[in-house]
């Protein structure tokens, strides 16, 4: 394998290698620092107040580890830009790239190196963003309950919340319109059981019913819910109350909620796959707002990555404009500015694509390839 990696190195030309080498130093050290710098503000506080708690320091470090796959997402687009930039800034100092162009090395081609790498980092980032990020911040949760003493199952969750929207009838006009048709509400779900639930039926317009049990479990031969030991409270077109115990009783409700108690509760935690089968759940569930939300973070998942392209031209671009002088902390000064920036402006499109007046493609999407049109614009004027 290692022979075959060397003969892979060899293939590459020497001005591509010289670049590439100039870029890793700073890129290392920029992972490392990024990293370490969000560790410390994210992480390292609150681990410091749980073991003043009694948490034992070797689940402490433990956390620790798992926390560093989340952070190190963040960290190589942020590092793509302050290496690019960094490297081509002193290359530019230094008058090398003067002296390629007096060869007839265009521009565009110096900053090819740093474009393949950007593309490695972002194929590298959707890859931990995915399938490893999830995976850990799962374990870390586990880790941190059984740290506190705390029994924590594979399958468990609380305050799960699950609404069904489609059309209520209202006898009195004979007229149906869209609206939530059922809330159901568990305060915990263990071992494929719903505990502590309550069920608010909004079907019909001219009442309203609750039922509370102890616990309910999806039975899928019927396809309904079964409440165990709980009582049907019914608000009555004549303003009267009737209540009905029961031991067990059955609900036509799909098994959503069960679906959504298997399913991390924030987005950003989910794999590509589990944000896919959320959206279906909600779509399905005719909740349009949380389906949207959900198709903006699917769209997000590739977007995301791309950032070490955008930062990759950007940075380079940069710092390969003639007579460009970029110190380290210059650098870093700058990559913190043109982070922000990319930022700010992914947010507001998310947020724009989460209350519909953007399509969630574009939320996604329109930062990135207003960055790039950017980046294109700084690599025509270093051309010059």
């Amino acid at each position: 394998m290692i022979r075959t990696f060397t003969r892979w190195i060899h293939k590459i030309p020497l001005l591509d290698q010289w670049l590439l080498a100039e870029i890793a130093a700073p890129l290392l050290f920029a992972i490392a620092s990024f990293t370490v710098l969000g560790l410390s503000i994210g992480v390292m506080f609150e681990l410091a107040r749980r073991l003043v708690d009694g948490l034992p320091i070797l689940v402490a470090l433990q956390l620790l580890l798992l926390n560093i796959p989340s952070f190190l997402v963040l960290s190589l687009p942020m590092a793509t830009l302050f290496a690019t930039l960094l490297a081509y800034s002193k290359l530019s100092s230094n008058s090398e790239l003067t002296a390629l162009r007096s060869l007839g090395v265009s521009t565009t081609r110096l900053v090819v190196p740093a474009l393949a790498l950007s593309i490695f980092l972002t194929g590298l980032t959707f890859v931990f963003n995915d399938v490893i990020v999830p995976r850990a911040n799962t374990q870390a949760e586990i880790t941190l309950q059984k740290g506190l003493g705390r029994a924590l199952a594979t399958e468990k969750g609380k305050d799960i919340t699950f609404n069904s929207f489609g059309k209520i009838y209202d006898p009195k006009t004979e007229t149906s319109s869209r609206g939530l048709r059922q809330l159901f509400y568990a305060r915990r779900f263990e071992q494929g059981e719903m505990l502590d639930v309550t069920l608010l039926d909004f079907s019909r317009a001219d009442y309203r019913q609750m039922w509370i049990a102890e616990r309910a479990v999806y039975n899928e031969a019927k396809a309904m819910w079964e409440f165990f030991n709980g009582q049907v409270l019914t608000l009555n077109p004549n303003g009267s109350t009737t209540r009905l115990a029961f031991d067990e009783n059955f609900y036509p409700l799909s098994s959503g909620p069960l679906q959504v108690a298997k399913l991390p509760d924030d987005a950003n935690d989910m794999t590509l796959s589990q944000a896919i089968s959320a959206e279906k759940i909600e779509s399905d569930a005719g909740n349009i707002k949380a389906a949207r939300k959900l198709r903006v973070r699917i769209q997000e998942k590739f977007s995301f990555p791309m950032a070490c392209i955008v930062f990759g031209l950007i940075g380079s671009s940069l710092g390969a404009r003639p007579g460009s002088r970029t110190s380290r902390s210059q650098g870093f000064g700058v990559s913190i500015l043109l982070i922000l920036g990319y930022y700010a402006l992914s947010v507001s499109f998310s947020s724009l694509g989460v209350s519909g007046i953007l399509p969630p493609f574009f939320a996604a999407w329109l930062p990135v390839l207003i960055s790039l049109g950017a980046g294109g614009l700084l690599l025509r004027q270093a051309s010059r």
